[in-house]
């Protein structure tokens, strides 16, 4: 099957882009990398009467470095952000996550800001960004704006984002220094959506104790879910480990599709909290015994 007929627009600026927006509204929709979009397209899941390419906007290819976050492009290449050196050093949960999006051959045209706009549940860019306390820039004729990343996902496929706005960046706040990461997903093929995935942030004392926590989860509900771990700060993390897979699917409502029941669902997301929680706590000593 092949698209409806539509309208193709290449603006030459961030300005453009954004002008076009504000004249279509719903009946445009901004193209970047294209590797879901297309096929919605090919399916008629969606059927826009313009599409503006934002994928060549030089002012949304950017990974630089500013004060105390890193500010990506909307249209940075998931590839390009793989071998970046800044996200290696002051992201490293998304270098983490970015193997496990997609396929290589995916990753050379998909782009960080399109994953973040499409919101898959099970999309691992979203879930990282959330996890990091990140922030999603915004633009339309009208303003600029910011929206937490804990805020900007609402349901499956659907966002805070307005229909003449485009998102132009996503900041990351640094790293801690001494806090350690861990990733894990599970799927059916290396490659396709996660079933369950889980992303941590753990910073520890110098006796092993939990001095901050930060736990994610996606492809559970329909959008990246925070769980709140504020009980288990303090707690030594050999005895944390053990009570915090039961604690993340407490309150939890899980999906039921034709690849996994609620059930299945639930015991995933359990073994991969202990893997990810038990993995950053491992990441954070070897990053606290290098600046000792």
């Amino acid at each position: 099957m092949k698209p409806v007929a539509f309208d193709y627009h290449r603006p030459e600026t961030v300005a453009e882009a954004v002008a076009l927006l504000a004249d279509l509204r719903d009946d445009a929709m901004p193209l970047a990398g294209g590797m879901t979009l297309g096929p919605m397209l090919n399916l008629r899941l969606v059927r826009p009467r313009a599409l503006i390419d934002i994928s060549r906007l030089a002012g949304l290819r950017h990974i630089v470095q500013d004060g105390d976050k890193v500010v990506t492009g909307a249209a940075v290449i998931q590839n390009d952000a793989l071998r970046s050196d800044v996200i290696r050093r002051q992201v490293p949960l998304l270098a983490l996550a970015l193997p496990w999006v997609g396929h290589f051959q995916t990753r050379n045209r998909g782009t960080l800001g399109g994953s973040v706009a499409h919101a898959d549940p099970s999309a691992e860019i979203p879930l990282c960004l959330t996890v990091c306390g990140g922030t999603v820039v915004l633009r339309s004729r009208r303003r600029e704006r910011r929206v937490p990343a804990r805020r900007f996902f609402v349901d499956a496929l659907t966002t805070l984002r307005e229909p003449d706005e485009i998102i132009v960046a996503l900041e990351w706040p640094r790293a801690p220094a001494q806090s350690g990461w861990g990733f894990a997903e599970i799927a059916q093929r290396h490659g396709d959506f996660a079933i369950a995935a889980a992303a941590c942030r753990a910073t520890l004392d110098d006796e092993g104790r939990v001095k901050d926590l930060v736990l994610g989860i996606a492809g559970v509900e329909s959008r990246p879910v925070l769980i709140d771990t504020e009980n288990f700060r303090g707690g030594r993390s050999t005895e944390v480990g053990k009570h915090l897979s039961d604690h993340s699917v407490a309150g939890v409502t899980p999906m039921e599709d034709h690849v996994a029941n609620a059930e299945y669902r639930i015991a995933l997301t359990k073994v991969l909290v202990e893997r990810v929680f038990r993995d950053a706590c491992a990441d954070a000593e070897r990053r606290r015994n290098k600046l000792q």
